[in-house]
């Protein structure tokens, strides 16, 4: 991925340092210099969720554990004084989510973990999901949504789509038995079985090429706001620190059964302005796919885990609780935006190469 354009003293810090070989002297202070931003910013910010200096550095620290960006050498993912200035980024960050989630949840009555069967954590999970009446993006791209509109929505969600599935994929060493093999079985799906092309990533950058878009990795990057890198930046939290592997699984549970219905009229949408299958198939794959994954994400994947390990049973609903709240933030963004004739992006989309 490219090094986006710097949202502030974090960001700026953090690609100067990274302009340099790791494990030199020069590498050293780079990061000295970063982490000397850190402690003012956090203390000066007022929302760190919609903070746009915060969250791209904290993307872009997650995407060395991914693709890496352009021209930054592999060594710099595990250089310790990044993870330390990772670290400090990252508490904060996970207190706002929980902060959040608890809002989100509101008082769930449940039994004692110990007791809860796989099936009760799914019945739990499905409850949720039914309690989420926040925004409707998908109703309002089905009935209402301009052409600009389409792409910008394509946008913000290029963000993760063209890298879909990864962020869940770091639980899968994480887990044993039951719930190993429930992820796996839906991660399969999502990398198109074992045909590239079937990938959903893949899909998706299909769909945005279809309406003459750049499909490139991070090639809108620097137009999203922060909380759409927030929404991203989520799993890549979860995914990437064990001790939060119950938030991971719930994390995917509630994303696949919140899932079926809104792409169902996602592609509605787009169809409505003329685009045949060759832009729908993403959004009409995930009608079907959906479905089943979410019975095996709810029962085998989180329920299996909480039977497995009780004591995970509040960071599965702790990772199904902030989709909720963030994505219900986000989906507020978008259409606060779009009802007021403006556009929810930071600056405008440049055209495709």
């Amino acid at each position: 991925m490219k090094i986006p354009e710097p949202r502030g003293p974090i960001s700026t810090a953090l690609f100067s340092a990274l302009a340099v070989t790791a494990g030199t002297d020069d590498a050293a202070a780079g990061v000295e210099e970063l982490r000397r931003h850190v402690a003012p910013h956090l203390g000066a910010t007022t929302d760190i969720i919609g903070d746009d200096d915060v969250q791209l550095a904290l993307f872009c620290l997650y995407e060395l554990h991914y693709s890496g960006l352009e021209g930054v050498g592999d060594e710099w993912e595990w250089e310790p004084g990044l993870i330390h200035v990772r670290r400090l980024l990252e508490r904060p960050f996970e207190e706002a989510l929980r902060a959040a989630a608890q809002s989100a949840a509101g008082e769930l009555d449940l039994p004692p973990a110990a007791k809860m069967t796989s099936d009760a954590v799914a019945d739990v999970l499905f409850g949720l999901a039914a309690t989420d009446t926040g925004p409707s993006v998908s109703r309002y791209v089905a009935k209402k949504a301009t052409l600009d509109q389409l792409k910008e929505f394509l946008v913000h969600k290029s963000v993760y789509q063209l890298k879909e599935a990864d962020p869940h994929t770091w639980a899968i060493p994480r887990l044993a038995g039951r719930p190993k093999a429930a992820l796996v079985e839906i991660q399969a799906d999502e990398y198109g079985g074992g045909r590239p092309e079937r990938m959903h990533s893949a899909l998706f950058a299909r769909t945005m090429r279809g309406l003459g878009m750049d499909d490139h990795y991070g090639a809108y990057l620097d137009a999203v706001p922060a909380v759409s890198l927030a929404a991203v930046n989520m799993m890549s939290l979860f995914g990437l620190n064990r001790r939060l592997r119950g938030a991971i699984t719930g994390h995917l549970a509630i994303y696949e059964m919140t899932s079926s219905q809104p792409n169902r009229l996602y592609g509605n949408g787009f169809r409505r302005h003329g685009f045949d299958a060759e832009v729908t198939h993403y959004f009409d794959e995930h009608v079907e796919a959906d479905a089943v994954h979410e019975q095996i994400a709810g029962r085998d994947l989180a329920g299996g885990l909480v039977e497995a390990e009780p004591g995970l049973l509040g960071d599965v609903l702790f990772g199904a609780t902030a989709v909720m709240a963030i994505d219900g933030r986000l989906s507020a963004h978008l259409l606060t935006c779009w009802e007021n004739g403006e556009s929810s992006l930071r600056a405008a989309v440049p055209a495709a190469a």
